[in-house]
């Protein structure tokens, strides 16, 4: 397998460090026998530097390794883990930097662990070779661990769209418009704006929009956008060129995906995008009247998506942005379920701070829960025929989690999916219901708002009188045979 030539180097300080280690020679004894500095030494070990012939020629001597053996990348057995680590996916795409370690101090940290821990890292990278772990769901989890880093709110962004909003909107009415958005696009960057530009693309018709790059960049859009998601797809064009994004994906929606940097940098578009729609001064005032009212108002959040011209999904990802940073509500989720049918649900995005909550996209092959308001809300908006505001249907709801403490107050929205560009969504955010939450959100306890009793999926609830079950309970099934088996066992071994 081909490997980096920044792994050689770490793989060529590791086999110095460890046979220095040995030997007993501190970096100064090191030092003293051949020549070297120590700094220079220390550099190497860290997989920084990797010395010319006559210096390794010196390093083999001193520490009585032949030449082939220092510059081979053969590990000894200690080290083999680390070598494969170093050549597999889970080393080449993870973002140390960004996360704060330097490649070579974790090599370091693993290569002094006992042996049990790099039997332990074998058995991982094999697990992941064997499951076939896909690049974009490890990109994709990457992020979201990211985010909860920062409870995903971003100042330097906030900060540049506040100063894109004083340059290009001073004295502009909110909220902005297409021919707005067009003109900046057009007369800053060179943009040619496209509306109908994926009419007669009929491989690319469940795309919202495609960029193509050049001197004068194309935004090609789907003609059947609401005019929310118009604006949205141009926001984001210029969060691209606002923060300088590069790389960055060319479609809406992935068909490929390329490095992290590409997703994190997605991200920061579509944080851009909604910033702009949602001025945080102005929705925080918002928010604040949403959530001290005593009795749950849909309308006070539908008139949110009215006023500021939004999507459901960006007026919740403002809220995942702001209740943490303003309301202090950090235990939080967020979820996107998709659907074309009555009997199939799908997770496709999810995000959760402080804290992995219930509930979350673990289910491989499983039936979701269809007592969650995220799913309740995908099947009366089969059946909405646009009484409500926009289209959008509102739900609350608080679920408690079938053998958990946990508790969540749950807001999900949904408007219905024009039919060329995909299936219907809804989006939800359940917060923790906590004293601190208690106190910031003054309806938590409205009597209107519905208490579900609620677990992960069908296979491994115990709620057997369950109306909405959709699978048999099989996985819990034979976790309690399991389990009477075990105590069949002790019993037995006990007398």
């Amino acid at each position: 397998m081909a490997i980096s030539q920044e792994n050689v180097k770490l793989i060529f300080g590791l086999k110095v460090r460890q046979l220095r280690l040995e030997k007993g020679l501190s970096f100064a004894q090191l030092s003293k026998q051949t020549g070297l500095s120590a700094s220079y030494l220390n550099e190497i070990e860290k997989g920084k530097k990797y010395p010319k012939i006559e210096k390794i020629n010196k390093l083999s001597e001193t520490l009585e390794v032949s030449f082939d053996d220092l510059v081979s990348l053969q590990l000894s057995k200690k080290l083999a883990p680390l070598g494969e680590l170093l050549q597999s996916n889970l080393f080449k795409e993870l973002p140390f930097e960004l996360l704060g370690i330097e490649p070579a101090h974790l090599l370091d940290l693993l290569s002094n662990a006992p042996a049990k821990l790099g039997a332990f890292l074998s058995t991982l990278i094999e697990i992941s070779r064997n499951y076939g772990l896909r690049v974009e769901s490890l990109y994709l989890n990457m992020l979201r661990s990211f985010q909860e880093m920062h409870d995903n709110y971003f100042e330097g962004i906030e900060e540049a769209v506040e100063s894109f909003r004083a340059q290009f909107f001073k004295d502009v009415s909110f909220p902005y418009t297409f021919q707005q958005l067009q003109e900046i696009l057009n007369s800053e960057y060179n943009y040619q704006i496209l509306p109908n530009g994926l009419e007669h693309q009929q491989e690319l018709k469940p795309l919202r929009s495609m960029t193509i790059p050049g001197g004068s960049p194309q935004l090609l859009m789907n003609p059947k956008l609401t005019e929310s998601q118009k604006l949205f797809t141009m926001a984001k064009e210029l969060g691209y060129q606002t923060l300088k994004l590069s790389p960055r994906p060319l479609t809406s929606s992935w068909i490929s995906v390329n490095s992290f940097e590409e997703v994190l940098n997605n991200y920061k578009a579509s944080y851009f995008a909604c910033a702009l729609a949602l001025p945080e001064n102005a929705i925080v005032e918002d928010l604040k009247k949403f959530l001290s009212e005593p009795r749950f108002n849909p309308n006070l959040l539908l008139d949110i998506l009215e006023n500021y011209q939004c999507t459901p999904e960006m007026l919740m990802h403002r809220m995942t942005n702001l209740l943490p940073k303003v309301f202090g509500i950090k235990e939080l989720f967020f979820l996107r379920f998709s659907t074309s049918n009555e009997k199939t649900f799908k997770l496709t995005k999810e995000m959760h701070l402080s804290g992995l909550h219930n509930p979350h996209g673990t289910a491989l092959d499983q039936s979701y829960c269809r007592r969650w308001a995220s799913i309740e809300i995908l099947k009366e908006l089969r059946n909405q025929e646009g009484e409500d505001q926009y289209g959008v249907k509102c739900k609350v709801q608080r679920s408690q989690y079938v053998n958990s403490d946990n508790e969540y107050l749950i807001i999900s929205l949904a408007k219905p999916s024009n039919k060329n560009i995909g299936q219907n969504s809804s989006v939800s955010i359940g917060l923790l219901i906590s004293p601190l939450m208690k106190r910031k959100v003054k309806f938590h306890n409205d009597p209107v708002i519905p208490i579900r009793i609620v677990n992960e999926t069908c296979e491994t609830c115990p709620l057997y009188d369950c109306h909405e079950r959709a699978a048999p309970a099989h996985i819990y099934e034979e976790a309690q045979q399991l389990k009477a088996m075990k105590k069949a066992v002790d019993l037995l071994t006990k007398q």
